[in-house]
C-alpha cells in the first residue's frame, strides 16, 4: 500500500487501534486481517486495545447479526455503526473503549513508576 512507509510513525507509542470497515465488502474483511496483524499483533498491543467498527452505509441492508469473523478477529470487541439508526449506541461504545484505554495507560504508568522505585 502507498502509505506503508508512514506506518511506523503512526504506530509509535500508540495505545489503541480502531479499525473501521464496510462489512458488505469481502475485500474489507480480508484487509482488516492485515491491519490487525500490522497494527495490533506486531506492536504488540493487547486485543483489548483494539476496537472493530463495522460501519453500515445508509440504506444498506446491514445484517448486523450474522457477521462472523475468523480467528483471531473474532476475539476483538466488535460494534456495528449505522448513524441513521442509533448514533447514541455507537457513542457509548466509543466512550467505553476510550475509558478502557485510559485505564490501561494509567495502570501501565503506575507499574513503571513502581518498578523504578523498587
Amino acid at each position: 500500500s502507498r502509505f506503508e512507509t508512514c506506518w511506523p510513525a503512526l504506530m509509535k507509542d500508540s495505545h489503541g487501534v480502531i479499525i473501521i470497515f464496510n462489512p458488505e465488502l469481502p475485500s474489507h474483511l480480508k484487509e482488516i486481517e492485515m491491519w490487525y496483524s500490522c497494527f495490533v499483533q506486531q506492536q504488540p498491543l493487547l486485543d483489548s486495545q483494539c476496537l472493530l467498527v463495522a460501519h453500515h452505509k445508509p440504506g444498506s441492508a446491514g445484517d448486523t447479526e450474522n457477521l462472523s469473523l475468523d480467528h483471531p478477529l473474532n476475539k476483538l470487541k466488535l460494534i456495528h455503526s449505522n448513524l441513521e439508526d442509533d448514533p447514541e449506541d455507537v457513542r457509548m461504545e466509543f466512550m467505553k473503549y476510550f475509558k478502557s484505554i485510559i485505564t490501561f495507560i494509567n495502570e501501565s504508568r503506575e507499574r513503571e513508576e513502581m518498578s523504578i522505585i523498587s
